[in-house]
């Protein structure tokens, strides 16, 4: 991709071509900004942490009109694992970065990415978008987010919580408990973040994960942690984009599940962003009617559904997760592993899963 790509042309050409991006991060970000579909999953950075962090191949797309204007993009990554399969994803890890840009572009990098998958013969080819994509490909909402409208100010938003979640907050604040924000917070965020997967019975992504993501994108990223003394109890990872934010990652410690430091953590994510001019908040993915699901409801969001487009070979239906009947084992025994021993062992497993 050139940089003459920044800017997107005219979306009522034809005769669209697909190509690999071949050029800067800049020009890449630039066609992204300019597209009102695009997420933060869409960035260039994500192809240097794909490759240099977790060591997946990658084949960012795209979609050029016959001027060679570029009409949409498509990143794409292939997580292969000799125990759980072979996947092609836009994003991994992530809950949206599907294909954008004009219809005929996505089109055809729809068309293009499921010739991808056919060629390269993986299990499953999922593409992650927020809105429902026009497409043979198969829909599955299996997972959805939940969206709450911010108000302009604090005083608002706290009026608006219900008593028990005032009086979950206060609790907390009367106990001391103070929340922190910036990128100071990636260590803090870490340690509460790997000791609860250990917890969970799941192995934990790479730190070098979120170090990349700090490094990358510094005005978008926002770390945030929730401490009783120098104890972090509590702490989150999410991005902003335009004037949404998504909590992508968030943890706490289930030894101090009294404090309610969990409901610190999400009261002050929303306040602090309330003072950047964001005004939606997204809760992050989870399973409908799971416990996560009514967790995420309860601060008075709405249900949005996540119609993500599949294709596979073997009539699959999700990339594999560790909650499944025949990982329990594996996971309990996890659950009783020491903490640098999952640390250490955990960031081999985790970056094999989509």
């Amino acid at each position: 991709m050139s940089d003459a790509c920044a800017a997107a042309g005219p979306q009522d050409r034809e005769a669209i071509s697909i190509v690999p991006f071949n050029g800067t991060a800049a020009a890449w970000d630039g066609v992204v900004a300019s597209l009102p579909e695009s997420t933060f999953c869409h960035l260039a950075g994500w192809r240097e942490i794909m490759t240099d962090v977790l060591g997946h191949d990658t084949a960012f797309a795209v979609a050029r009109d016959r001027e060679g204007d570029c009409q949409g993009v498509l990143p794409l990554v292939r997580v292969r694992s000799p125990l759980l399969g072979d996947y092609l994803v836009s994003m991994p890890f992530l809950n949206a970065g599907g294909p954008i840009g004009s219809q005929a572009a996505v089109a055809a990098l729809l068309k293009n990415a499921a010739a991808l998958a056919r060629r390269l013969g993986v299990d499953l080819l999922e593409l992650r978008t927020r809105v429902l994509v026009p497409s043979s490909l198969q829909v599955t909402q299996r997972k959805i987010t939940v969206l709450l409208q911010l108000p302009p100010s604090a005083e608002e938003l706290w009026a608006a919580f219900p008593a028990t979640r005032r009086r979950q907050i206060r609790h907390a604040m009367k106990e001391g408990v103070e929340a922190q924000f910036g990128a100071a917070q990636v260590d803090a965020f870490y340690e509460v973040f790997a000791r609860n997967m250990r917890d969970l019975g799941t192995p934990v992504l790479p730190r070098a994960f979120f170090e990349r993501i700090a490094a990358l994108f510094p005005n978008s990223v926002v770390f945030g942690a929730v401490y009783h003394g120098e104890q972090p109890l509590a702490a989150g990872c999410g991005f902003v984009w335009r004037d949404e934010f998504e909590l992508t990652w968030v943890s706490a410690l289930r030894s101090h599940r009294r404090l309610a430091a969990n409901m610190l953590l999400y009261s002050s994510f929303m306040q602090h962003m309330i003072s950047r001019g964001v005004r939606v908040f997204d809760f992050g993915r989870c399973t409908p009617g799971g416990g996560t699901h009514e967790f995420k409801r309860q601060w008075g969001g709405v249900d949005v559904p996540l119609p993500w487009l599949q294709w596979s070979p073997r009539q699959l239906t999700a990339p594999p997760t560790l909650d499944r009947p025949v990982f329990r084992v594996a996971s309990a025994v996890w659950r009783r592993l020491p903490l640098a021993v999952a640390n250490r062992v955990g960031p081999v497993i985790a970056r094999q899963l989509p």
